[in-house]
């Protein structure tokens, strides 16, 4: 093989290495609490025939999920809300999603906005540079002050696995239930209006 042949080669390789950040889907939902807009912005990623477990493995040790890929998960909400009885002012907020070994999962909100992608990854495309990116690995050392909710959620069936990430809000009168779901698991808390 020439030598250019080897530079080429090399080359390719080199640009092959490099983190890709391709945007992935994003999603939303939306309900109205209590006459107010409460809205979600997330990333949905896929298992693509990975086990949920597997991937619950790879946690940090304390064991809090970004809720989502790539940039951050928000919730919005117009009013102050009561979520899974306790109470929320009304503003923006990071979601997190606390997993214990144990089986459970709890919802976490956070006044913690994230961190702009170029802080945590040089080569960020200009388009997402300054896009705000969760806090991934070490989640109560980085940005656990700045949490106002962490409450349990209700686990539910689940009649087909999910392979998508999804996040809904199912209205019910003045009220909502948020879930959360993806693979063979399914968790929701309600959303009331605060009192």
């Amino acid at each position: 093989m020439g030598t250019r042949n080897v530079l080429a080669a090399t080359g390719i390789l080199a640009l092959a290495a490099l983190p890709v950040l391709a945007e992935s889907t994003r999603g939303a939902a939306t309900a109205t609490v209590g006459g107010k807009k409460v809205a979600i912005d997330y990333g949905r990623p896929a298992l693509k025939g990975r086990p949920l477990g597997d991937l619950i493995k790879q946690l940090s040790t304390d064991r809090v999920w970004r809720t989502g890929d790539d940039q951050v998960t928000t919730l919005k909400t117009e009013t102050d809300l009561d979520i899974g009885g306790k109470k929320v002012k009304a503003g923006t907020y990071s979601v997190y999603v606390h997993l214990p070994e144990d089986g459970s999962r709890n919802l976490i909100l956070n006044t913690n906005l994230g961190q702009p992608l170029k802080t945590i990854f040089a080569a960020a495309p200009p388009n997402l540079a300054d896009a705000p990116w969760p806090y991934i690995g070490d989640y109560q050392a980085k940005i656990g002050d700045k949490e106002v909710l962490r409450v349990p959620m209700k686990k539910e069936t689940v009649s087909a696995p999910v392979d998508l990430f999804t996040i809904d809000m199912k209205p019910d009168k003045e009220n909502a239930r948020l879930k959360l779901s993806w693979g063979e698991e399914s968790w929701s808390v309600d959303l009331k209006p605060a009192k």
